[in-house]
């Protein structure tokens, strides 16, 4: 074993050894990393930050971007809306949004994946009278199987296919993941589904969860019945109960400014009529999409707001130096000015209902504002406003159509090998801000930057592994511990070995590790280095024995109130599934 081989194993024990200790955040831990390897001169100095043009890397970030565009235009809410029945079983419910949850992680970031679904999942879950913890472990292993099916449907996926453009010329297509990885997806589907979530013990739902709960706080706002509102010729008792079937209430109907009285059977909406409805931010948007409505646009009561870039619900405390005290919003020009609208009003715990434009605000006052994304901070400075940390996103559904045909055309055009996935997501990007799906200002916000920077910290060093023999090695142990063996074996235990790893470490930094071992183990064994990077990529992703493999596990451990012990009671047996279905699957579709 020559220095260079000892000093970067060292330093890859030491990287392993923080991210496990967990005191320090793992993107630091791999910047620092390459930052030692290039010193000790493991890394060349030019080779140091190549990370960050990596294709991976970039392909990663623009993911994370066209996720948020697909959110904000209310192509995914939409269909998650669809999927809330209290009323189907457990195991019914549990495979219905767990095989969306796997689709859309196909497609998107599995992280951005479940956390659609999880407010889906928490809520159905209150109205069946179950805790959230009975489902929610599965929802997350779900959309980590799904993550398997595509290119872009996890790191790990892209890590690999970049090794193998390097190592082979050629990297894999979009859905050559999908042979082996859907059987894996479709039978850890149906395992959780039927048999994981009866594993894991039954406590109700966590601080964490609650805690959300209490933040949901409740308004009185108005919304315009529009032109093309499917309200239009609907009674008021109609709405009353679309309102109910989505956990809001509707208060009043207004006319030319007053209530409209009399039998709810009898009071037939129609164009103009202000609606009051009592919701929080996050109901009440899916109130206004569901039927069509329109937020009102501040200036007149009964006029719809027309809106040409991104909008945020804000919620902002009044303090006593605030330069609304004691005016009103039409006073304080807040629809003039700041292009803003006053769309509700909590004063001591009590919701204030009329007249919204035309009441005094007070100091201590908690008010939700509709405002331009990029303004929510401008209008807390020049007001002196207290904002809140929660902002619910407006949708723009008038150009989901749009951005879904933009995403689909993209994932055609990299299938058929007319351009690279880093090229056809950049114009989908440049699209989405031509259309107005997203503004400039806001790119970046969407790129989770600590995975980016994990990312292209470790690629360099996952590079270093090859060039100094590293990998080397560790496939010369592989193949000599396996020696007489069918060379199925050696694939299994590179599998195995790859799987545990990602239990205790990120499953991207995993992917990096293992790679070039999977490679140089086929050329040791003169067998196809496609069975191992396929192996690679499946077990790298599989992390399900700990709430630290993934970024989904961690995310469910408080919402669903579970300890550190309870994923491997149902991750130990799906990760025994996916083993024992992979491995075969792996070998019909890349045969050694």
């Amino acid at each position: 074993m020559t220095q260079p081989q000892i000093l970067l194993f060292a330093l890859f024990a030491g990287i392993v050894g923080l991210m496990i200790w967990g005191k320090l955040r793992h993107d630091i831990v791999a910047f620092g990393g390459v930052i030692v390897g290039t010193l000790l001169g493991l890394v060349p100095v030019e080779e140091t930050f190549s990370g960050f043009a990596h294709p991976a890397v970039i392909t990663v970030a623009l993911v994370l971007v066209v996720s948020a565009g697909l959110i904000r235009t209310g192509a995914i809410n939409a269909l998650a809306r669809v999927l809330a029945n209290p009323d189907l079983p457990v195991s019914l419910h549990v495979l219905r949004l767990g095989v969306v949850g796997a689709l859309l992680s196909a497609v998107m970031n599995n992280v951005t994946a479940l956390a659609l679904l999880m407010p889906v999942d928490v809520a159905t879950a209150r109205k069946a009278g179950r805790g959230a913890g009975l489902t929610l472990m599965a929802l997350a292993f779900a959309t980590i199987l799904g993550g398997m099916l595509t290119l872009i449907g996890t790191p790990p996926n892209l890590i690999v296919s970049s090794f193998r453009r390097e190592a082979l010329g050629e990297p894999f297509g979009f859905f050559d993941f999908a042979y082996a990885g859907g059987i894996v997806a479709v039978a850890g589907l149906l395992f959780v589904a039927f048999v994981g979530w009866r594993l894991v013990p039954q406590r109700e739902d966590g601080p964490v969860a609650e805690d959300a709960e209490a933040r949901m706080r409740d308004y009185v706002a108005e919304l315009v019945v529009p032109d093309e509102s499917d309200s239009i010729g609907q009674t008021k008792a109609e709405l009353i109960a679309a309102c109910e079937k989505l956990g809001a209430s509707l208060i009043a109907v207004k006319r030319r400014g007053r209530r409209v009285y009399g039998a709810p059977g009898g009071i037939v909406l129609e164009v103009g009529d202000i609606l009051l409805i009592e919701a929080s931010p996050t109901l009440l948007e899916e109130v206004r999409v569901e039927l069509k409505l329109s937020y009102p646009d501040g200036l007149a009561a009964d006029a719809p707001r027309i809106s040409l870039a991104g909008e945020v619900m804000a919620e902002f405390v009044v303090t006593n130096t605030s330069r609304i005290v004691g005016r009103t919003a039409r006073q304080a020009r807040l629809a003039v000015d700041h292009d803003s609208v006053l769309l509700g009003i909590l004063r001591r715990d009590r919701t204030l209902h009329d007249n919204l434009r035309d009441t005094r605000i007070l100091a201590g006052d908690i008010l939700l504002v509709l405002i331009p994304e990029t303004q929510a901070d401008a209008i807390a400075d020049a007001l002196h406003l207290l904002p809140l940390s929660r902002r619910e996103s407006v949708t723009m559904e008038r150009r989901a159509v749009a951005a879904v045909v933009m995403f689909a055309l993209a994932i055609a055009a990299v299938s058929l090998g007319l351009v690279t996935m880093p090229v056809a997501l950049g114009a989908v990007v440049i699209g989405y801000v031509l259309a107005r799906v997203l503004g400039v200002e806001e790119l970046y916000e969407h790129i989770d930057w600590p995975v980016i920077v994990l990312l292209a910290s470790l690629i360099p060093l996952g590079v270093a592994m090859d060039t100094t023999g590293a990998s080397g090695l560790v496939a010369e142990a592989l193949a000599t511990a396996t020696a007489g063996l069918p060379p199925w074996v050696g694939l299994t235990v590179l599998m195995v070995s790859t799987m545990f790893i990602s239990d205790v470490l990120n499953n991207n930094a995993t992917a990096i590790l293992a790679v070039p071992v999977g490679i140089r183990l086929a050329e040791a064994t003169g067998t196809n280095p496609d069975s191992y990077l396929m192996a690679v990529a499946i077990a790298a992703s599989c992390a399900f024995l700990t709430p630290i493999g993934h970024q989904n596990n961690t995310i469910v451990l408080g919402p669903g109130s579970y300890r550190f012990s309870d994923y491997w009671r149902m991750g130990l047996p799906l990760e025994v599934i996916v083993t024992a279905v992979g491995v075969p699957a792996i070998l019909l579709f890349w045969p050694l």
